[in-house]
């Protein structure tokens, strides 16, 4: 394997793998107080056009990634801005032990 791409898959790992542990941790506590609605609404934004970038591109690993970093990081701000009763569903939904 190429160091390039060596890096680019370690790369596409560690972006899509961050927003993991918040997402579980909204999900457990449902607590998103913390979170700052606009940084995650530009976020979203952001990983929404590089996913288009990619399919323009015809770069699966840009796609692929950013994909999963879109639905991730919306997860997040849709959990931030639904009502606490709603947000509750939800996480009960995903995980019902908490």
């Amino acid at each position: 394997m190429q160091l390039v791409t060596l890096l680019g898959a370690l790369a596409a790992v560690a972006s899509t793998v961050s927003f993991t542990p918040q997402a579980w941790k909204i999900i457990r506590t449902r607590d998103t107080g913390a979170i700052s609605a606009p940084m995650y609404a530009i976020t979203v934004v952001g990983f929404a056009l590089w996913t288009g970038y990619g399919l323009l591109l015809g770069q699966w690993p840009l796609i692929v990634t950013n994909s999963i970093c879109l639905l991730l990081s919306g997860f997040i701000l849709a959990m931030k801005l639904l009502p606490a009763r709603k947000r509750d569903k939800v996480a009960d939904a995903l995980d019902p032990q908490a």
